[in-house]
Parts: structure tokens; C-alpha cells; sequence
């Protein structure tokens, strides 16, 4: 039995001005993200991924020092393109971003990437990640990833099924993923999937 949890990066202050900072912006974690991050207790993990982006290694190492960082380029937020660092009060008047609105978010970004393509890309690097793991049986595993890229994991393998919106996760937020070896070999079967809980410290 494995057990992963999904967990999204610390605030960073693109994210407090609610900008779309994807993979062309590789800012830090701003100081609220990092004291958040520190009130927090986290489950213990003995294997750790992370996306490349420096929010994420900042989070992995806040979240569990001196345990090795396995990046997984895969698992990169996505690339907005015109969208990138620029918030909706921003982009208002843009016929390209309204147009991408009206589509609930199906087209693809202008100059950026396919909606599609970036959740297959995540759900590669996912796979990828859990295959490491069983071989080299962690029953522990923690992925430090960004928004986008858990709720392109969950809404292809997460139990119960939920569309892709419905597994939106805040900074800071993990899911817990219950995971048999022979069941997601067979079927790519996770077994449940549920918002973790963390203690204060």
C-alpha cells in the first residue's frame, strides 16, 4: 500500500495578486507563504518530488529538510503565455482572454500552452512518480507540485471521479492518496483521494 500526498506549493506574491503564474515565472515563496508553511505540520514522507520551479523546491525543503528533492520537470505548472503574470483585472478588455472565459477555459492559451496537453503532460509525470515509488517501496511519498498540475493528476486517477474544477486546492493544501500496487498496475486505480489535514505546530 502506498500513500501520497499531493501538496501545492506555499503563497508567493503573484499568488496574492491573484496573477497566472505558470511556468515562465519562476519566482519564490513570499514571507506570509513561508509562515504559513511553518505553523503547519505535515505527514512524514520518505520520498520526495517536486516540480523544478522554485516555489516548489522552496516548499519540499521548508515541508521536510534534508530529505532528497526528485525533480520531475513533468510536473511544471502551465505555461499561460499572454495570460503569464498578469491578473484578470489586468487582462479585462482582452478579446483573447474573454474569448478563452466564454470557452470555461477549453482553449488554448494564446502563445502558451494547449489545456489538454498540460494535463496530459502532469498525468505523465505523475505516473512516472508513483512507478519510482512502488520500485523503490516508499510507502510514503510527498509530490510538491502547483494548482493546476494536482487537479490535472486527480481528475484523471482520483477516487471518487470529480471534474477537473472540482478538485481546486489552495496554497499550502494537500490531498492524500491511497494507492495498491497490483490494482493501479492493472487499472490505474487509486483507491481514495481526500483533502488532507494538518495539525498546528
Amino acid at each position: 500500500m502506498l500513500k501520497i500526498y499531493l501538496i501545492r506549493h506555499g503563497k508567493t506574491q503573484g499568488n496574492l495578486s491573484g496573477k497566472y503564474i505558470g511556468s515562465r515565472t519562476d519566482e519564490p515563496l513570499c514571507q506570509e507563504g513561508i509562515r504559513e508553511l511553518e505553523e503547519k505540520n505535515y505527514p512524514k514522507a520518505e520520498l520526495l518530488f517536486v516540480s523544478p520551479m522554485k516555489r516548489c523546491r522552496q516548499t519540499g525543503e521548508l515541508l521536510y529538510p534534508g530529505l532528497a528533492q526528485k525533480e520531475c520537470p513533468l510536473l511544471k505548472e502551465c505555461d499561460f503565455g499572454d495570460f503569464e503574470n498578469k491578473n484578470y483585472k489586468e487582462l479585462s478588455g482582452n478579446p483573447d482572454y474573454q474569448a478563452w472565459i466564454d470557452s470555461g477555459g477549453a482553449l488554448p492559451f494564446p502563445g502558451g500552452e494547449d489545456p489538454e496537453g498540460f494535463r496530459n503532460r502532469c498525468r505523465e509525470g505523475f505516473v512516472r512518480c508513483v512507478e519510482e515509488a512502488f520500485a523503490m517501496e516508499s510507502p510514503a511519498t510527498a509530490i510538491v507540485a502547483h494548482g493546476g498540475t494536482i487537479m490535472s493528476i486527480l481528475s484523471a486517477y482520483g477516487y471518487p471521479k470529480q471534474g477537473y474544477f472540482d478538485w481546486q486546492i489552495k496554497n499550502g493544501e494537500y490531498y492524500v492518496l491511497t494507492l495498491e500496487e497490483e490494482l493501479w498496475k492493472n487499472e490505474r486505480h487509486v483507491l481514495s483521494a481526500k483533502k488532507g489535514l494538518w495539525t498546528d505546530v
